[in-house]
């Protein structure tokens, strides 16, 4: 695939993200958005002329998602968020058939940002409490955010504990996403922020994720596997 366009098909093209992944994917010479579906449209006939398939939908489309692609063995790229547990062990499943890229961010500077929130948790230790803020523009339906859950995740790894971190989430305006972890201590308090200026930083890792995922073996990868972190 190193010598050819890759063919995508991207489901949820007409919401936000679909539109910016489109927008940019037009200047990419190494993607084609050869297809593309929204809410109602069969996922068959376009899923058998693709490479892969980038999903930015809704999470009560994976099962369906995840089947077509089983079914003709196609990698997926899933930047859906809001899944219930039930629809990540579908996801869990299918990968064990065909490489999935399942991430709640695919900007890099997030991921960077999960990689210190462990780094600074391992360090810090139980002297320093943890706590997520994040804010969304008004439209989002998920909260926390799908990267809020995943720093909450991180954290709880890190610490090796089951209790959950307070997240406070803010939706307001058109902001694109803001996440805050605050590491209060002893007479010191640490905080890291990352900020998103522009959806192109999604829309670039997902494509990003797309070029990886089409040559690794089946498997249920992070966006943190395909940066290398």
């Amino acid at each position: 695939m190193k010598n050819s366009r890759i063919r995508v098909l991207l489901i949820g093209a007409a919401g936000r993200m679909g539109k910016t992944i489109n927008a940019l994917a037009d200047g990419d010479p190494n993607i084609d958005i050869a297809a593309r579906c929204d809410l109602g449209d069969s996922l068959e006939p376009p899923i058998k002329n693709c490479d892969v398939a980038i999903d930015f939908s809704q999470a009560d489309t994976t099962a369906e998602i995840c089947r077509v692609a089983l079914e003709y063995s196609k990698p997926l790229v899933i930047g859906t968020t809001g899944h219930s547990q039930e629809q990540r062990r579908i996801i869990e499943e299918t990968a064990r058939s065909v490489p999935i890229v399942f991430a709640s961010n695919f900007s890099i500077g997030v991921n960077v940002l999960f990689w210190l929130t462990r780094k600074a948790a391992e360090q810090l230790g139980g002297d320093f409490d943890a706590e997520i803020i994040e804010t969304h523009h008004k439209m989002k339906k998920d909260a926390p955010s799908g990267t809020a859950k995943t720093l909450a995740e991180v954290l709880k790894a890190a610490r090796k504990m089951q209790s959950e971190i307070p997240t406070r989430s803010i939706r307001e305006g058109d902001v694109v996403g803001e996440h805050t972890i605050i590491f209060s201590g002893p007479s010191e308090r640490l905080e890291l922020t990352h900020r998103a200026a522009s959806r192109e930083i999604f829309a670039r890792g997902a494509l990003r994720a797309a070029k990886w995922v089409i040559d690794q073996p089946a498997g249920l990868y992070s966006m943190q596997d395909v940066l290398g972190l």
